[in-house]
C-alpha cells in the first residue's frame, strides 16, 4: 500500500493544530507572484546557469527551490492552469489560440478564453478581503468575461496577446494587427514606453499597489515579457555577455549539464538526450548566422538579467514600505524555452522587413531590433532535459519554481513532483482562504506541507497527473513518466522514462517495461476521458498551422498592395519585352 496519502493526512492534521493560519501568522501575507516567460530549467543562476540572477537565486537561498515542478508545453494554458489551479481543459484554454482545431471551438473547456466555469485565484481572494493587481501577459482573452477586471483585479495594466515588442506599442506578429494592451476594461490604442518593458509594467505595478487600501493585503502578479520573442534588451546588460557564448551551443549545453548535476537538480547519471536531425550543426554554421546566433543569445542572457534587476528592484520598494517581511514570493516560468526560427517563414521574414526591423547584430537587442535564440539554444536553456517549448520533453515542461517569504521554511532543493495546478491551491492555503463554491474544483494539490518541511512532496508513488496540449501528452506517476511529442520536433510516438535514474529521457524503456508502459498507457487514456481531451486528427503539426495562419494574416494584410506590386512588376516585363521586339524589328 502506498504510503503517500497516509503522510499527507499527518501532514495536514499536524498543520492544522500547529497554526493558527497557514501563513504561520495572525497577519494574512501580501503574495507576489512573477510569471516568467520561456525561461529555461537552467537559465536561472541558482539553477546553474552562467546568467546573473542575483535577487531570484538570493530568494531561492532563504525559501524552496523546486527541482521537478512542470507545466503546460506553452503559455496560455498555463497560465489557465496557474490562476485557477484546474486542468487546462476545463478552463477553456486547452492550447494556444493559434492552435485551436476550428470544429472544437465553442465546447465546453474549449471556449477560446478562461470561462466562468472556474475562479482565479483573485476571485477567491477577494472573497478573502485582498485587493488584487496585475501588470504585463495575461493571455487568458479579451471579452468583458475574460479580462483580469472581470475576474477579480482591482487594477491591471495586461497584453492579451501571445507577446509583444519590448520597446514600442507594437506586434511582434502578423497574426495580430496590434498588440493586445488593456487597463482594466479599456483597450489601450496608443502608448509610449518610455523604459524598456521589464522597467514599465514594474513601474506599472509599484504604482498600482501604493495607490491601494495599504490596511488591506495584497495579491500583485507581475506577468513579464523576459524571454519571450523578440528577444531585446537594454545594452548596458547585454553587452556584459560579450563572447560569453562564442564557443556554441553545444559547449553550454554540457556545461549547463554538469552544473545540474553538481548542484543536484538531476541525478549524476543523467545523460543528454540525442538532439532532433533538424538542428544545425555549430561548426558548419556560415559565419554570418553564428554571428545572429552569439549576438542573439548574449541578448537573451542580458534580457533575462534585465529581468532579474526589476525584481529586485521591485522586491527593494516592497522592503523600503516596510512589506517584504509579509510578502509570499513565487516565481515560474510558463513554459520551456522558445525554439522557433520565425524567419525560415518567407513571409515572415518579409513581414518583418515591411515592419522596419532589423537583425543587424551591432545593436540587436535594442529598439527596433528582432532577435530569437531558436532551437539549439533553447535545447541549452533546458539542458539537460530534452527539447523544449512546444513538446512533452521534460525541457519544455520543467521549469524553475521558487517560493519564498512568510511561511516558507529554509528548505533548499525540493526535488518532489509537483504541477502549475498546485500553486493556486497553495496560495489559498498560506493566505487562509477557502475556495469560492460552485466552480470547477481545482485539480492540483497544496504544497504547504513541502513549504514548511512537514513532507518532501504531495504526491504518492501511485498517484498519476496527466497533460495534454494539442497532442503534445505526458502523464507522471511516481519515477516514471509516460510521453509524446508531436512534430516539428517529435515524431508522434509514446515513450517511457525513468526519470530518477535519466531525467534526459535519453532512454525509452517502453519496450523494457512493457507491463509499466500499458499501465501508464491506461491511467492516460483515464486521464484524457477524466478531463474533457479531445485528441487531435492523425497527422497535426503545430508549426504548420500557425505558419499558415501566419501566411493567412500576411496576405489579409498585404495582399492588396502585394497584388499591385505584382501587376506593376508584369506591366515592367511586358514594356521591357515590347521595347526590345520593337528594337529587333
Amino acid at each position: 500500500m502506498s504510503t503517500g496519502p497516509i503522510r499527507r493526512v499527518l501532514a495536514t492534521i499536524a498543520l492544522s493544530l500547529s497554526l493558527s493560519t497557514p501563513a504561520l501568522g495572525d497577519e494574512q501575507p501580501n503574495i507576489l507572484l512573477v510569471i516568467l516567460d520561456d525561461i529555461g530549467f537552467t537559465d536561472l543562476g541558482a539553477y546553474g546557469s552562467e546568467i546573473s540572477t542575483p535577487n531570484m537565486d538570493a530568494l531561492a537561498a532563504r525559501g524552496a527551490q523546486f527541482t521537478n515542478f512542470h507545466v503546460a508545453p506553452t503559455c496560455a494554458p498555463t497560465r489557465a492552469m496557474l490562476m485557477t489551479g484546474a486542468d487546462s481543459h476545463r478552463t477553456g484554454i486547452p492550447t494556444l489560440e493559434h492552435m485551436v482545431i476550428p470544429e472544437y471551438q465553442g465546447q465546453f473547456g474549449h471556449e477560446g478564453e478562461l470561462n466562468t466555469a472556474v475562479a482565479t485565484i483573485a476571485e477567491h481572494l477577494q472573497a478573502e478581503g485582498y485587493q488584487a493587481f496585475i501588470t504585463g501577459k495575461w493571455h487568458l482573452g479579451r471579452s468583458r468575461t475574460a479580462l483580469p477586471a472581470a475576474r477579480g483585479f482591482d487594477r491591471s495594466f495586461i497584453l492579451d496577446s501571445s507577446g509583444a515588442d519590448n520597446w514600442e506599442h507594437r506586434t511582434y506578429l502578423p497574426h495580430y494587427t496590434r498588440a493586445e494592451w488593456w487597463e482594466d476594461f479599456e483597450p489601450v490604442l496608443e502608448f509610449t514606453h518610455e523604459h524598456y518593458s521589464s522597467a514599465f509594467l514594474t513601474d506599472r505595478l509599484i504604482g498600482y499597489i501604493e495607490d491601494g487600501d495599504p490596511d488591506r493585503p495584497f495579491l500583485a502578479v507581475l506577468s513579464l515579457q523576459a524571454n519571450h520573442i523578440p528577444v531585446q534588451a537594454p545594452r548596458e546588460f547585454t553587452e556584459r555577455y560579450a563572447g560569453r557564448y562564442d564557443g556554441g551551443w553545444d559547449a553550454l549545453r554540457e556545461e549547463r549539464r554538469r552544473a545540474a548535476i553538481e548542484r543536484g537538480l538531476v541525478p549524476e547519471s543523467t545523460q543528454l538526450a540525442e538532439q532532433p536531425p533538424a538542428l544545425r550543426d555549430w561548426e558548419s554554421l556560415p559565419e554570418r548566422e553564428r554571428e545572429f546566433a552569439v549576438a542573439s543569445r548574449e541578448v537573451a542572457a542580458g534580457m533575462l538579467e534585465a529581468a532579474d534587476h526589476h525584481v529586485g528592484r521591485l522586491l527593494g520598494w516592497l522592503e523600503a514600505q516596510g512589506q517584504l517581511d509579509n510578502t509570499l514570493v513565487v516565481i515560474l516560468s510558463d513554459n520551456g524555452p522558445e525554439f522557433n526560427r520565425p524567419t525560415d517563414n518567407w513571409a515572415f521574414g518579409m513581414w518583418l522587413a515591411m515592419q522596419g526591423y532589423s537583425r543587424d547584430t551591432e545593436n540587436l537587442g535594442e529598439q527596433g531590433t528582432y532577435a530569437f535564440i531558436g532551437p539549439e539554444w533553447a535545447s541549452a536553456s533546458a539542458s539537460p532535459l530534452s527539447l523544449f517549448k512546444f513538446h512533452a520533453g521534460e525541457g519544455g515542461v520543467r521549469v524553475p519554481l521558487i517560493m519564498a517569504g512568510p511561511g516558507v521554511e529554509a528548505r533548499g532543493l525540493v526535488s518532489g513532483f509537483s504541477f502549475v495546478t498546485d500553486i493556486a491551491p497553495t496560495l489559498l492555503d498560506m493566505a487562509g482562504a477557502e475556495a469560492l463554491p460552485g466552480r470547477e474544483p481545482m485539480t492540483g494539490r497544496s504544497l504547504l506541507p513541502v513549504l514548511t518541511g512537514q513532507a518532501d512532496g504531495v504526491y504518492g508513488p501511485d498517484e498519476a497527473v496527466g497533460l495534454e496540449m494539442s497532442g503534445m501528452s505526458a502523464l507522471w506517476r511516481g519515477d516514471w513518466k509516460l510521453a509524446r511529442s508531436m512534430p516539428p520536433h517529435g515524431d508522434g510516438q509514446w515513450r517511457l522514462f525513468n526519470l530518477a535514474e535519466d531525467a534526459g529521457e535519453a532512454r525509452d524503456l517502453s519496450e523494457a517495461e512493457p507491463e509499466i508502459f500499458a499501465s501508464m498507457m491506461e491511467a492516460y487514456r483515464a486521464y484524457e476521458a477524466r478531463v474533457g481531451v479531445i485528441p487531435v486528427p492523425d497527422g497535426f503539426n503545430s508549426s504548420e498551422r500557425i505558419a499558415a495562419l501566419g501566411w493567412k494574416a500576411f496576405f489579409d494584410q498585404h495582399g492588396l498592395m502585394l497584388a499591385g506590386l505584382g501587376m506593376l512588376v508584369v506591366m515592367l516585363l511586358g514594356g521591357g519585352l515590347i521595347l526590345v521586339l520593337t528594337r529587333q524589328r
